[in-house]
């Protein structure tokens, strides 16, 4: 098969599960034998260029005209079976979609909700908000500038979505969305997506990675991602203030602008902040970690952190908010607790911790999800069968 993968990474200073993903499943299609083609842009392109860049990202947004221009040539010289994109903002815009046309079957994975949602992260001042989703129009994020706090910084975002809404982009223009989770299936079709092109695809960990038996593992907890208040680190490190010096070592890792914040507050506890670190260092904290924790207090798509924890037989506590619950199913492969709420999360996670064999036996259960639903072979599988289905309907 002869697959067009397209892409606007995110800049380099910032690691993105998106661009992570791109080429996890770029390599995937390589080692099976697929001829794979690439289309992508950078934003890095724009950050330099200070004020015009930015400028220039707002004008691209809802409608590139290079950009579809580009496609366009690739298209018709390269001539795929299927062309999947993972990300349009902000140089590319569905703008490509069109250029694309009914020439070739095309696939959109979804790794948020920007296609209703001009913030991609449905959440407003440090609480989820649907409104743009519910009501089926972007003015609400206008009216509280929910991109980067502010209306201007907003109104490009915005536009594009009431663009394609108006111009029916996600009912003719897409042969297959692929979403993450059934909570992202079900908001994102109720938000206005066609029900039938919309196929679960959850993230996977590549290979097979050694798990780390349980008695050689270290007695701490661990925490990968971005120090924000999206991603719940302040209440986490308040539960373990609260836990006390007895508490076991949490281990941070990550960076963000709560960092220093929550540095000057852990002082003298068992917290133990690493900064940003390379993957595999990352993973090797995890597999030998007792538990990752990901206190998510707004709608995670499918976190990296967590297929790479059931990869290496980590159980997760994760809150119960949007999809997590389903994908850390309390008891079996992890634990769940109230978002946004210091005590649930102590009691949980202590309960957990303090009870003999129960982190080990939900570790185990967090491997035999890794085997049984996020190892590659199950991946390319589904993979396939979105391709198959998206061809199809172009020919229809």
């Amino acid at each position: 098969m002869k697959i067009l993968l397209v892409h606007n990474f995110y800049g380099s200073a910032t690691p993105s599960g998106e661009n992570q993903v791109f080429e996890t499943e770029k390599s995937l299609l390589l080692q099976h034998g697929h001829e794979v083609c690439e289309f992508t842009r950078h934003s890095d392109e724009i950050r330099a260029q200070g004020a015009w860049g930015k400028l220039k990202g707002a004008l691209s947004t809802p409608w590139n005209f290079w950009s579809a221009a580009a496609i366009k040539q690739v298209v018709d010289e390269y001539k795929p079976n299927v062309v999947h994109v993972h990300n349009t903002f902000p140089l590319l815009s569905p703008a490509i979609f069109y250029a694309i046309g009914n020439r070739t079957a095309r696939a959109l994975t979804l790794h948020n909700y920007r296609l209703f949602c001009p913030a991609a992260i449905p959440m407003r001042e440090g609480k989820v908000c649907t409104d743009c989703l519910d009501q089926q129009s972007a003015w609400p994020a206008i009216q509280h500038g929910c991109y980067r706090d502010s209306r201007i910084a907003t109104l490009p975002l915005a536009l594009n979505v009431a663009l394609h809404r108006t111009l029916g982009t996600w009912r003719e223009q897409v042969d297959a969305f692929i979403v993450l989770t059934e909570f992202q299936r079900t908001t994102m079709t109720t938000a206005g997506l066609p029900a039938e092109k919309v196929y679960i695809k959850p993230n996977y960990y590549p290979g097979d990675p050694m798990v780390v038996p349980w008695h050689e593992r270290g007695n701490y907890a661990v925490f990968a991602g971005r120090l924000s208040a999206e991603k719940g680190v302040t209440t986490l490190v308040k539960a373990w203030l609260a836990w006390g010096a007895n508490a076991p070592e949490l281990r941070i890792i990550g960076d963000g602008p709560l960092r220093s914040e929550l540095e000057k507050a852990s002082s003298g506890m068992p917290i133990h902040f690493f900064g940003q670190l390379p993957p595999d260092e990352t993973i090797r904290h995890i597999a030998n970690a007792r538990l990752q924790l990901l206190p998510s207090e707004w709608f995670e798509g499918f976190p990296m952190v967590v297929r790479e924890a059931f990869a290496v037989g980590t159980p997760s506590a994760v809150t119960n908010l949007g999809p997590l619950p389903s994908i850390v199913n309390d008891g079996i492969n992890g634990v769940v607790f109230e978002a946004a709420n210091p005590q649930s999360l102590l009691k949980i996670v202590r309960d957990a911790w303090q009870k003999l064999g129960l982190l080990e036996q939900l570790g185990a259960g967090a491997r035999k999800s890794f085997e049984t639903l996020y190892n590659e072979d199950v991946n390319y599988a589904c993979l396939m069968g979105i391709y198959e289905a998206a061809m199809k309907r172009k020919m229809v």
